[in-house]
């Protein structure tokens, strides 16, 4: 059975939109702004690259991606490589990039649970504020790499959402405080 691993810039306040410059969000680019940059903070994105097999994307997220990350070859050379799995209801094939290796469109949370049954390694979803939350919701993530800074934002995107459920208990398998005020936070989901 794979490993469905949500990784997220977060503040605080729990809000995951924007880490980068967003025109749209007042907030945008909070990860880089007022923040000394360390680069131990990052190691974990670094790992990350390392052990997933291959990578989940939102739609939004996806189209955001899409046009940029295949040309960052230094940077995701083997994110760019894996295989890509995104999650929507209206994607066409038709509209996925031609320059970012195989992609595969899922259309329910039910081919996210069949996905996880193949043989494997770890899943790594990126961005996909929506795409999270749902996951969270059906019982589907396995473990959350989270890095926190030091940030109350007030509006945006949640990581968590607001549906009436059971709780949910986490396991804290990994955690680091950096100088800079940002929190590495690895939970595993107790099932």
């Amino acid at each position: 059975m794979r490993t469905l691993i949500y990784t997220a810039f977060v503040s605080v306040d729990g809000v995951v939109q924007a880490p980068g410059p967003e025109a749209d969000y007042p907030n945008g680019g909070w990860t880089f702004q007022g923040i000394d940059f360390l680069e131990e903070v990052y190691e974990l994105k670094a790992r990350e690259q390392e052990e997933a097999s291959a990578l989940m994307l939102g739609r939004v997220s996806y189209q955001a991606f899409a046009p940029v990350w295949p040309k960052m070859t230094t940077e995701f050379p083997k994110y760019n490589a894996m295989p890509k799995y995104v999650v929507s209801t209206t994607l066409q094939d038709e509209d996925l990039v031609d320059n970012w290796g195989d992609t595969t469109i899922l259309r329910t949370f039910a081919d996210v649970a069949a996905l996880k049954e193949t043989d494997g390694g770890p899943i790594s979803i990126h961005g996909s504020a929506s795409l999270a939350r749902g996951l969270a919701d059906a019982g589907l993530l396995d473990r959350y790499h989270l890095l926190v800074f030091p940030w109350v934002l007030g509006e945006g995107k949640r990581m968590w959402s607001e549906t009436a459920k059971d709780r949910q208990k986490l396991a804290l398998v990994e955690s680091e405080t950096y100088t800079n005020g940002v929190q590495k936070l690895c939970y595993d989901v107790v099932r």
